[in-house]
C-alpha cells in the first residue's frame, strides 16, 4: 500500500470535504463505535473501510452486498495495485479488473486499476 495522503487526523476533514449531497454514506457500528463505512454515488463505490480490528468479521461483505443491492445495474470503485488483499475481497465478491493506471491521476501517485461489478442483464 502507499503511504497515506492525509495524517491521520485530517482523514475526517478530508472525507467531510469530499462528501455530496448525492452521496449515500452507510456506517457499521460495533457497541456504538463506527467501525466500517461505505460512501458511494449512482455509478461508484468511492469508500469502503473497515477498521483493522474488524477485518476479517464479515463488516465488508454486508457492506458490499448492500452496495451490490442499491446499485442493481453495477458499479465501479478504485483499488491500489499493491492492495491485493482488497483485490482479492473484490473478486471474491464477484468484481472484474477493467483498467490500470500508472497512478498519475491519484493523490497518492500509486498505480490502481478499476474495477467493476456487472450483473449479469
Amino acid at each position: 500500500m502507499p503511504p497515506a495522503a492525509h495524517p491521520p487526523d485530517g482523514v475526517r476533514a478530508w472525507l467531510a470535504a469530499r462528501l455530496d449531497s448525492d452521496d449515500e454514506v452507510w456506517v457499521a457500528e460495533d457497541a456504538g463505535d463506527v467501525v466500517a463505512y461505505l460512501r458511494m454515488t449512482a455509478t461508484w463505490l468511492d469508500d469502503l473501510y473497515v477498521a483493522p480490528s474488524h477485518a476479517g468479521q464479515g463488516v465488508g461483505s454486508v457492506l458490499l452486498d448492500l452496495a451490490k443491492a442499491r446499485r442493481p445495474d453495477g458499479f465501479s470503485l478504485w483499488v491500489f495495485e499493491s492492495n491485493t488483499p482488497a483485490r482479492a475481497f473484490y473478486r471474491r465478491h464477484g468484481l472484474v479488473e477493467r483498467e490500470h493506471t500508472d497512478g498519475s491521476e491519484n493523490e497518492e501517485r500509486a498505480p490502481d486499476l478499476r474495477m467493476a461489478w456487472e450483473p449479469a442483464a
